[in-house]
C-alpha cells in the first residue's frame, strides 16, 4: 500500500471513527529501526537506489539531477 492511498482512506473514514481505528490497527505501516526502508531519499522519499555515501542521502535519480549543483563532476 502506498502512502497516498493510506491518506485517501483516512479522508474516506474521517466520519466513521470505529472503522478508522480498525483500519489503522491492521494497515498502519511499521516504523522501521533498521533495514532498507529506514533510508529514504531527501527529495522524493524513494527507498530504492539510495546513495548514502558522504552523507548525500539521495536516490540515484535525484542524485543525477542535482550532482552538478552539489559540485560533482562527470569525467566521461
Amino acid at each position: 500500500m502506498t502512502t497516498s492511498s493510506y491518506t485517501k482512506v483516512f479522508k474516506q473514514l474521517k466520519h466513521k471513527s470505529a472503522k478508522l481505528k480498525k483500519f489503522i490497527k491492521h494497515n498502519k505501516p511499521k516504523e522501521r529501526k533498521f533495514g532498507k526502508d529506514t533510508k529514504k531519499c531527501l527529495i522524493c522519499g524513494n527507498s530504492r537506489g539510495h546513495i548514502g555515501k558522504y552523507g548525500i542521502n539521495l536516490c540515484r535519480r535525484c542524485f543525477r539531477d542535482n550532482a552538478k549543483k552539489m559540485g560533482f563532476k562527470k569525467y566521461r
